[in-house]
């Protein structure tokens, strides 16, 4: 069996069995183990497998945990991420704001500026800036998704194409050391690239518990993105592929308890 056919019957052991040790990859095919290491390298490379000890499983970000334990993973970072974009923000700027946790948090730190025009298809954050210091909150129409509250389809991309904005700001589910930023379903990255077609600068909001992982949805490359604004300097690796891309790297620091 070549290289190619046995990488694909990995995977497809692997959607049906979730993990595998090398050891008993290696007896199956019936090479050795390290074979069944140099036919694995590349797939971990490309964020299609995850390496754990004595095997490999799928990586566990391709399905996101419900919205209310992710707003509160990671809090302290988000927070501080939503603190900087505060800082970054003016009073009487114009920005689409995805839906996603980190993005509620950003929208709750967002609270100390006034006048924001606010483009979202989310309801929780319209529910958030909507009432305060003489923002402006426009909503994209379509089917809301239970889990978050908010609206995916066609109907809010074409919504958002009506707009041009100062600022878009979207959150991923992973970024991975080279730099590419991934999200756990196509709606979510379709909702980004669209967001990002209609800004000035392209803002990504991502904690460093995201870095060098994978998801199941390739989102954009680094080209597409303007800054990111995290809680921790990326490592040696992202940070130098973000920086072959001129990504600007803005870090929060938590706010004051």
């Amino acid at each position: 069996m070549f290289s190619p056919q046995r990488q694909a019957e990995i995977l497809r052991l692997l959607r049906a069995e979730r993990t595998c040790t090398i050891v008993g990859l290696a007896e199956r095919f019936g090479v050795s183990d390290e074979t069944i290491r140099r036919n694995i390298k590349p797939l971990i490379a490309d964020g299609l497998l995850v390496k754990v000890h004595g095997g490999i499983m799928l990586p566990e970000r391709l399905d996101e945990p419900p919205f209310q334990r992710r707003m509160l993973a990671s809090r302290a970072a988000k927070q501080a991420i939503g603190v900087r974009l505060a800082e970054l923000v003016e009073d009487g700027d114009s920005l689409i704001l995805e839906g996603g946790s980190t993005c509620l948090h950003i929208a709750e730190a967002l609270g100390v500026r006034s006048r924001l025009t606010v483009v979202t298809h989310s309801i929780e954050v319209a529910r958030v800036l909507a009432p305060r210091n003489g923002n402006r909150v426009f909503v994209a129409g379509g089917e809301v998704r239970a889990d978050d509250g908010a609206a995916f389809g066609d109907s809010v991309l074409a919504f958002l194409r009506q707009f041009h904005v100062r600022y878009a700001i979207a959150s991923v589910t992973a970024i991975d050391l080279q730099g590419r930023f991934m999200d756990a379903l196509p709606a979510d990255a379709a909702f980004s690239l669209a967001a990002f077609a209609q800004a000035e600068r392209r803002v990504v909001a991502a904690d460093s518990a995201k870095f060098g992982h994978s998801a199941l949805v390739h989102a954009f490359g680094p080209e597409a993105v303007d800054l990111l604004v995290t809680d921790e300097a990326p490592a040696p690796a992202l940070a130098e592929a973000l920086a072959a891309a001129q990504v600007e790297v803005l870090i929060g620091t938590p706010p004051a308890p």
